[in-house]
């Protein structure tokens, strides 16, 4: 099969963007409750400060292993992120 056959991935629909846009609040709330700055953070995970900027604003989907690690590094389960 070439290229050009291949279904591109259709974006995300609105509700899986608002809700990752939520998720991302409940993360920066979080972080900043635990007084950590967004490079302690991603410097924890690893992960670049940026990309990790990116997943607070909702503009990146996190794997599920960054979410466990954030919520290590914030000190909270991982349940209070994604409520």
């Amino acid at each position: 099969m070439s290229v050009e056959h291949v279904p591109r991935s259709a974006p995300p629909p609105d509700w899986v963007r608002d809700r990752r846009r939520q998720i991302g609040d409940q993360i920066r709330a979080a972080r900043l409750h635990a007084n950590l700055t967004q490079e302690r953070v991603a410097l924890a995970i690893p992960m670049d400060r940026a990309g990790y900027n990116r997943i607070e604003q909702g503009h990146a989907s996190a794997t599920l292993d960054t979410l466990l690690l954030i919520a290590d590094v914030i000190g909270v389960p991982l349940a209070e992120l994604v409520r």
